[in-house]
């Protein structure tokens, strides 16, 4: 959720201070839907929320919400127009409670003040990609091009992922890698269990591949830039978008537990042309524009300027 912020936030040309926010017992249970006493629902070791406060504010996620009706009204108390309060996800609660929502399509959400993205905010960009893969090409010592780049998850409140799975899915990448001759590169996420990683690297052991062990650099963007192929694991939109704004052939493994959101997300991937359901084979295809990102900030840059009345250079927002 973060990455989502901070992603719209320098596609505004912004450098955001983050705050990461701890909410009280009450709130966090109740949230969206508890409004009262804002000013008590945070926790006192998570970032505290004061003046000065900013002309706008971008938020992600329902436990965030608190913090975004907290600053919207203690900014507009001090007098002016107030923080100009983004919301990205559907917030639950009445829309206007903000001034602005941008929400993924399989949210299905529809307001005056709604923006509508394909997928998760992002930051992947072709220059990043370029950058992150000659940084990460000097580490692949043991391994050799061509690559298949392999983003692993873990189980969420809409994936039950587990090692079972997660075998049956790297003998599947094995069989793919042998096939293709490629050399697999794999990066794991902060919710893949060490059973799932085990597993995975049992399975792997016979092939050529290169697991990243959590130290040096993340290679997340190196791996997206210099894989030829892509195969990202279905429980997360995060994943899936940005290995689809690499603009490589994408497949998805399913695994078991998915949303009716999830799905729908996937599907309008299928649909376009943009993913295939990944099977143990892979095919080079030519992957659609997914870049949704630059005409989503776009918008949001015109209701900025159009709600502080000028551009952002002479307004000074922040």
């Amino acid at each position: 959720m973060e990455v989502q912020c901070v992603a719209l936030a320098e596609a505004l040309g912004l450098s955001p201070i983050v705050k990461r926010i701890k909410l009280r017992s009450l709130w966090r249970f109740f949230t969206p839907y508890l409004r009262g006493g804002l000013r008590y629902a945070f926790r006192r070791d998570g970032d505290q929320l004061s003046p000065p406060w900013p002309n706008v504010l971008i938020a992600c996620g329902r436990k965030s919400i608190p913090a975004s009706l907290f600053v919207r009204a203690q900014s507009r108390a001090s007098g002016g127009k107030g923080a100009l309060t983004i919301q990205i996800q559907d917030p639950a609660i009445d829309l206007a409670s903000f001034e602005l929502i941008v929400a993924p399509s399989h949210d299905r959400l529809k307001g005056a003040n709604v923006i509508t993205s394909a997928g998760s905010l992002h930051r992947v960009t072709s220059l990043r990609l370029q950058d992150e893969a000659a940084k990460l090409s000097p580490r692949l010592t043991e391994v050799a091009p061509p690559y298949l780049g392999v983003l692993v998850g873990g189980p969420n409140t809409a994936s039950n992922f587990t090692a079972i799975e997660a075998t049956a899915f790297a003998r599947q990448l094995a069989k793919a890698a042998r096939e293709a001759g490629a050399s697999i590169l794999l990066t794991p996420s902060r919710r893949t269990t060490p059973e799932i990683l085990d597993a995975i690297k049992a399975a792997l052991a016979n092939s050529p591949a290169w697991i990243w062990d959590g130290t040096g650099d993340n290679p997340y963007f190196g791996i997206l830039g210099i894989s030829r192929y892509l195969v990202v694991t279905a429980d997360s939109v995060n994943m899936a978008t940005e290995a689809a704004a690499a603009g490589k052939p994408l497949y998805v493994w399913p695994i078991g537990g998915r949303s009716a959101k999830f799905d729908d997300f996937h599907r309008s991937l299928r649909d376009r042309g943009v993913a295939r359901p990944f099977d143990g084979r892979l095919e080079s295809f030519a992957s659609p524009s997914t870049g949704d990102m630059e005409q989503v900030t776009s918008m949001v840059q015109k209701f900025i300027d159009d709600y502080f009345g000028i551009g952002n250079e002479a307004s000074g927002w922040r």
